[in-house]
């Protein structure tokens, strides 16, 4: 039952840092699993390891996401860096600013780079978009372990 509690904590952690910058949310929620495979046995070794290689997955694609998609839509280093700066800046700035963050700071790296405000508009779009998909990448593999964890938990 002390892992299905701590389980749950983590479960709840894991799909709030989904979406929260800093929060490590598929693997916090990979490891709620891993607590009631301790204490219950009731997964696979297979669907462990898939499990995990999943949540590697997407944690290393998340990260890559804005920077690609900041490349693919024209931008320069200067706009990959505003991205990554601003998703820092929006932190603070709750929900709104980790949304916005990136897409401004693409934008203002482009516009300091010289580069015209179409062309800088559309890399702060790819910005947006990259951390957007990251984002409901995130929450789909989170949710999915946390539908795993209940199913079998309770």
């Amino acid at each position: 039952m002390v892992a299905v509690i701590f389980g749950i904590i983590l479960i709840v952690i894991g799909l709030i840092g989904c979406v929260v910058p800093g929060i490590a949310g598929p693997p916090i929620s990979y490891i709620a699993l891993l607590l009631l495979q301790w204490s219950k046995h009731p997964f696979s070794n297979e669907f462990m390891w898939v499990m995990l290689f999943v949540v590697l997955a997407v944690t290393v694609l998340d990260n890559l996401f804005s920077v690609f998609s900041t490349r693919l839509t024209g931008g320069s280093k200067a706009g990959t860096w505003g991205a990554a700066i601003g998703l820092i800046a929006g932190f603070f700035f709750g929900a709104t600013g980790v949304i916005l963050g990136p897409f401004v700071g693409a934008l203002l790296g482009e516009l300091i780079n010289g580069k015209r405000s179409d062309v800088a508009f559309k890399s702060a779009f790819g910005a947006f978009l990259g951390i957007l998909f990251g984002t409901v990448l995130k929450l789909i593999t989170s949710g999915y372990l946390t539908y795993q964890f209940f199913k079998v938990a309770f």
